[in-house]
């Protein structure tokens, strides 16, 4: 059973992440399957975790299999370390981490490019035990200024998320204001406007962030939307988040762009965890 109402599912532009979604499969084989599913566009995390600069024959091969399927790359996560696993990015932790981040950041904007990819989001990584939180800002603004020049070569939004804090505790961007200090200072540093809040609404409930709040104070500022339901960060309708509702408030509020699915299936195949969303408005 539908979920969403036609109308409102109609009036929002729905995207499936291939890093969350159809794990079960090979991931040259998960574009084709979001098609199947009905979808358009796809999302991706860095594919590659133990290498920020894979081979060109592993580039050309994930890009064909994107063409092939006919869906649009919307959103490209930069190198983040282990993800999933125990990291939550690279941008800000010194020495090695960082150098793989600086030596990914034109990879991944030349591969978002050749697909006509308009979002890399740069996820801010971990506090480190012995290191001064001011030098990790520090690296964190560098590298992040670096990432959005490299956007703006393309063309493209460079994101900024906040993760939630039961999940990611190791994590200092755990609310919406702290996402958007390092949007507006990545803004400042760069002069080129073009750094922008990922409002996840899941992690940003985990929180207990006033979601209604947070649409009305910083939809402006918000360059991609992704949802899952909380409790367990299933589909819509299995939590208690209002998220048609929600959804509905950040239209009335000027957001036009894609809604990410980043959520688990649960224990079925990701194909059949889509029917909240009636297929004509995938």
């Amino acid at each position: 059973m539908p979920v969403f109402g036609s109308n409102t599912a109609a009036d929002q532009r729905f995207n499936v992440n291939l890093s969350i979604l159809f794990t079960e499969l090979p991931l040259l084989e998960r574009p084709a399957a979001a098609a199947a599913a009905g979808f358009t566009a796809v999302e991706l995390w860095w594919p590659w975790v133990d290498s920020p600069t894979p081979e060109q024959s592993e580039l050309d091969a994930l890009k064909k299999a994107i063409e092939d399927a006919g869906v649009q790359l919307t959103g490209l996560n930069l190198y983040a370390g282990q993800l999933p696993g125990p990291d939550r990015g690279a941008l800000s932790i010194p020495g090695e981490e960082s150098e793989k981040f600086r030596a990914n950041i034109d990879v991944a904007a030349d591969f978002a490019a050749s697909l006509g990819c308009g979002a890399l989001n740069a996820l801010y990584g971990n506090r480190v035990e012995g290191v001064d939180p001011a030098e990790q800002d520090a690296l964190a603004l560098e590298n992040l200024a670096l990432a959005a020049r490299a956007a703006d070569r393309i063309g493209a939004i460079l994101l900024v998320e906040a993760l939630n804090q039961p999940e990611s505790p190791l994590y200092p961007l755990v609310s919406a204001p702290a996402a958007i200090e390092v949007v507006d200072k990545v803004n400042a540093a760069t002069g080129l406007g073009n750094a922008k809040f990922l409002m996840d609404l899941y992690h940003l409930s985990m929180n207990g962030e006033d979601l209604p709040s947070v649409i009305e104070r910083y939809t402006a500022k918000t360059g991609h939307v992704q949802i899952a339901d909380n409790p367990g960060r299933g589909a819509p309708g299995t939590g208690s988040l209002p998220l048609e509702e929600l959804l509905g408030r950040l239209r009335k509020a000027g957001y036009d762009g894609w809604v990410g699915l980043e959520y688990k299936a649960g224990d079925r195949p990701s194909a059949e965890a889509f029917e909240w969303l009636p297929r004509a408005a995938r």
